[in-house]
């Protein structure tokens, strides 16, 4: 009997058995040969959790003859450090995998990166963090590989829980199971890539199942009722949430309603509604803009009845604001322009406010030469209301344009005044 987790015992011993990540770790990639030729550099594996940098680490160590230490970050001090540079130096060189490497403090890398360097310890590290964010630039520069790992395909899945189903040395070989394909690509299917959670799911589903005449018959219901919310993933504030926030913003971006709304439930599955809520409202100045300005007060408004609603209503108003701003018209103009002007005043060209137009609400104004300035509400009514040519630019910035207007929605008629008052100026 078996007292370790079915996924921990069937983690792959050897990179032959490492389930998909073929454009990483496949025999065609230079790091499998190099691998097998006995070769290891140091790397960082980077990508969310459940989708193989552990188990992708210990097949290496298990293809490799070094002397393996496994160590992690959030529970390793300086001492077990030292430890791995003792070991290093008693066999001469050391595979060191480091999970959560992210968490190390400056004390720790300084203790571990000359002996990186040097070649005395070979460093796995695993993040589930972005490592040009958040792994110090130490650590990368002394990493060879920086490798991203993608989350695996359901018919990779299916490989890893049928092994796991015929093994009999690890898996469940022994045991008479009755489960159909069917079954077994529902846990493929609804465990998100992760292997972890598919094995862990049918070691649960087999283990809540009947047994009939010494066979275990897994049953449909069973295996609905635990798979659950078992595909959501986005730890607050951690890489994956930003990257959902991104996907989301690029989608309505996009105009790809259905790819928004998706992002959107993801997001309020992981559960932060206030950091959704202000993407969402900068997004309908940012991406839509002038292009449709009602926009930007529907957003508000929906946004403020999510965070007094909470959820799970919240979703509704949000949903609402997101298919609206996916079929809106867009336009960045505004905020392109006011980016264009910023980018202008820190190259250094500024100049002198024109006299006429500076405050002159205080006795002694006129003394300064603060005249001059022409109010256009007291001016004829003309095509635009109360118009008047004057200068506003300072000299040095006459006659740049930040504004370049796009032309869409209702910016289009706003464009066309903008084109009409340039005119008037040139008079």
């Amino acid at each position: 009997m078996h007292n370790e987790p079915l996924a921990f015992r069937m983690r792959p011993r050897t990179i032959d058995e490492i389930a998909g990540q073929r454009d990483i770790i496949g025999p065609d990639t230079a790091l499998y040969r190099m691998i097998k030729n006995g070769h290891v550099p140091s790397m960082l594996l980077y990508g969310e959790p459940g989708i193989g940098k552990t188990s992708l680490a210990y097949a290496i160590a298990g293809t490799s003859s070094l002397p393996f230490i496994a160590k992690n970050a959030t529970v390793s001090g300086k001492k077990d450090i030292e430890e791995v540079v003792a070991e290093a130096r008693l066999t001469g060189k050391v595979l060191l995998f480091l999970d959560e490497i992210h968490r190390f403090n400056k004390l720790q890398q300084d203790t571990l990166l000359p002996h990186v360097e040097s070649g005395a310890i070979v460093l796995i590290g695993a993040t589930t963090e972005n490592p040009f964010h958040d792994v110090n630039p130490a650590i990368r520069s002394r990493c060879g590989e920086i490798r991203q790992l993608s989350r695996l395909e359901a018919d990779d899945l299916m490989g890893v829980l049928q092994r796991a189903l015929t093994d009999e040395e690890r898996g469940l070989g022994k045991l008479s199971i009755s489960i159909a394909d069917g079954q077994l690509r529902k846990i493929a299917e609804g465990t998100n890539g992760d292997a972890r959670k598919a094995l862990t799911l049918l070691e649960s589903v087999i283990s809540a199942s009947d047994e009939q005449n010494g066979v275990t018959v897994v049953e449909d219901w069973l295996v609905e009722n635990l798979i659950g919310r078992i595909g959501v993933f986005g730890d607050k504030k951690g890489t994956h949430f930003y990257n959902l926030l991104s996907a989301l913003q690029k989608s309505v971006r996009g105009s790809d309603v259905n790819a928004a709304v998706y992002y959107l439930a993801h997001l309020l599955e992981v559960g932060d509604l206030v950091a959704v809520s202000r993407r969402l409202l900068v997004m309908a100045y940012e991406d839509i803009g002038l292009a449709a300005p009602e926009v930007g007060p529907h957003v508000l408004a929906a946004t403020d009845a999510a965070v007094r609603l909470g959820m799970p209503e919240a979703r509704i108003p949000l949903a609402n604001a997101v298919v609206e701003m996916c079929l809106a018209s867009k336009s960045n103009s505004a905020y392109k322009a006011v980016d264009a002007a910023i980018r202008a005043i820190n190259e250094g060209k500024t100049g002198d406010i024109p006299l006429h137009v500076r405050d002159a609400h205080y006795a002694g104004a006129e003394a300064l030469g603060h005249v001059g300035y022409e109010y256009p509400h007291d001016t004829p009514i003309g095509s635009f209301g109360g118009w008047v040519n004057q200068q506003y630019l300072p000299d040095k910035l006459e006659g740049t344009e930040f504004y370049q207007p796009v032309l869409a929605g209702e910016e289009k008629r706003l464009a066309a005044i903008y084109e009409r008052l340039k005119e008037f100026r040139k008079k």
